[in-house]
């Protein structure tokens, strides 16, 4: 039977994600609106989302936040083309993304002294190798794998080389060994369902003193220069951005922020989203034609969940286009160079309730493409 009840909002795409709930875009402070982002008001509010960043994440004393062009991929970018090239790189990739960095670090910066760690979507590499002395490219979560870091446990306190951590769809979601990650970056538009285009930057002290320190062989790009005359530039992690951002989309990362720090700050997102999961997981358990992409229980990501189904890969779009077409589930296709399956996002801004709602519409979904067949 078709279900009578639908999700409130069926906005369940991994990015741009669904916005909090309860949001208006006329009660955002748009003061900004109009004004250079040099200005007072424009260096205040483009301050604010460094600082409050920082207050709201409890990063470690020292530790640097920016906003950067080029959403999250500008900014991993921005941090691997100034810092890497100063010692070995051990990379690993079992995902889309990570794939895309092995490919910048092996292709486009030619670095000599690379290794690297791969694993297949569903598993993730094996940490044993790891080599500290290099070092070391990752991604937290692999957003179009399901597959997460499940702790930090892997990376020793003292170590010779710098972790990069691309975290874009785990910071406000997942819990992050600081002071063992030297460079964070995300962008907006995940957890906390903000606008694209712009990226956060997180330097440990450590990943300063490489910056200071090294002067790569290859031109950087003006977009991604972090220093003048051998120091950093300061100014840009107070809200002094390297080109012109969107004031509007500032004011909506604000106003996310203040929503987070609403629910309980970093811990209430983190909630709401492993709740979000396990409505999925009761479903998962209680269907046997339906599975986590994700091997082990311990790796499953719980923002972007990634499903493969008992059908077809024809059946599988199908099924996601059924759900569009009755306003049920928008964008849950599985991403394009993953295998074929679902992809819901339970990040923080989805209400468990919108998730519940959405459960017997997939068994509906998969009976109309499956029962197609059969008769």
């Amino acid at each position: 039977m078709q279900p009578t009840s639908k999700p409130h909002n069926p906005n369940f795409s991994s990015g741009p994600c669904a916005k909090r709930p309860g949001y208006d875009v006329s009660a955002l402070t748009l003061d900004t609106l109009g004004r250079s982002h040099r200005s007072a008001v424009g260096k205040k509010a483009l301050g604010l989302a460094c600082s409050e960043t920082a207050r709201i994440l409890g990063l470690p004393e020292g530790y640097r936040v920016a906003v950067v062009p080029g959403s999250d991929t500008g900014a991993i970018e921005m941090a691997m083309w100034s810092m890497l090239g100063a010692r070995g790189v051990d990379v690993l990739e079992w995902e889309s993304f990570s794939a895309g960095w092995v490919t910048d670090i092996v292709k486009q910066l030619k670095l000599p002294l690379v290794n690297v760690l791969k694993a297949d979507y569903g598993d993730i590499t094996d940490f044993a190798p790891v080599n500290f002395d290099n070092d070391v490219v990752f991604v937290w979560n692999g957003t179009t794998s399901g597959v997460k870091v499940p702790d930090g446990d892997w990376i020793p306190a003292h170590r010779a080389g710098l972790t990069i951590c691309d975290a874009t769809s785990a910071v406000f979601a997942m819990e992050m060994p600081w002071d063992k990650l030297d460079v964070v970056t995300y962008s907006w538009q995940k957890v906390l369902g903000g606008e694209g285009g712009h990226g956060m930057l997180i330097l440990s002290p450590r990943a300063v003193e490489r910056i200071e320190a090294y002067n790569p062989a290859w031109p950087l790009p003006k977009v991604f220069r972090m220093k003048s005359g051998g120091k950093l530039i300061e100014g840009l992690f107070k809200g002094e951005t390297i080109n012109t951002p969107s004031m509007l989309c500032v004011a909506d990362y604000l106003d996310a922020l203040k929503w987070a720090e609403s629910i309980g700050g970093v811990q209430g997102t983190i909630a709401r989203s492993e709740a979000n999961l396990k409505v999925i997981e009761d479903f998962v358990e209680a269907n046997d034609w339906i599975s986590f992409l994700s091997k082990s229980k311990a790796t499953r990501s719980n923002t972007s969940v990634c499903l493969t189904v008992k059908a077809s890969e024809d059946q599988v779009k199908k099924m996601a286009k059924l759900l569009e077409a009755e306003s049920v589930a928008y964008d849950i296709g599985a991403y394009k160079d993953a295998p074929a399956g679902l992809r819901i996002w339970c990040g923080a801004t989805v209400e468990q309730s919108d998730l519940q709602a959405l459960m017997p519409w997939l068994a509906w979904a998969y009976g109309q493409v499956t029962q197609s067949v059969s008769a």
